[in-house]
């Protein structure tokens, strides 16, 4: 029998994040996410944004989990994971001519490789529709500096096992072309949501 995925990262910071998405998206129909991961962020958060559905992508590896979560819930506004990996695939097209006007992705940027960070930020200011909103959650440094001594460790530990490390919000900035930078939310465990607007 297929064991769920579990993310104890999820569980603690879904609720902080959901304070921030609940006003982010309140005028949002469509949100993708991308990096779907185990899939327990995207239950949660359709299950508490009614109004809007709720868009899972990640590469195919993840989908079993993602979809095991969708499967255990009685939503129906949660959609399938579709197949999307930074760098290789296109950007996911929604069904039924929807249209995406938010975006979210949590702890992606410092996994990614830095031209896939740049290529994610460049593709969701491509893709966003004037108005569109895009909440990204994760840890970063800010004018080349690191929120504490531990954040700074992780990032050594990512280089060391070949990810990308974290990501600065300059960077990003000089990366998402048509996005503007509204707010830098200070969020529990030394992250940040950073929310974009086109």
């Amino acid at each position: 029998m297929f064991e769920k995925p579990f993310s104890q990262a999820c569980e603690n910071n879904k609720r902080p994040i959901l304070a921030q998405l609940e006003w982010a998206f309140a005028n949002a129909e469509n949100v993708l996410e991308i990096g779907s991961g185990t899939g327990q962020h995207a239950v949660f958060f359709a299950e508490h944004l009614p109004h809007l559905i709720w868009h899972t992508s990640d590469q195919v590896q993840y989908h079993q989990g993602i979809n095991a979560y969708i499967d255990d819930s009685s939503l129906t506004n949660i959609r399938r994971p579709q197949v999307f990996k930074v760098g290789e695939d296109d950007f996911p097209v929604l069904d039924q001519n929807a249209k995406i006007d938010g975006v979210f992705s949590a702890n992606t940027a410092h996994i990614m490789q830095k031209e896939e960070a740049e290529q994610l930020m460049q593709m969701v200011s491509e893709h966003l529709p004037v108005n569109g909103v895009f909440c990204q959650y994760g840890p970063f440094t800010h004018g080349g500096k690191f929120t504490s001594t531990s954040n700074e460790d992780f990032h050594n530990s990512l280089i060391e096992r070949g990810y990308g490390g974290y990501r600065d919000i300059e960077e990003l900035k000089a990366w998402a072309t048509d996005l503007s930078l509204a707010k830098i939310i200070d969020m529990p465990a030394n992250n940040h949501m950073l929310i974009w607007q086109k």
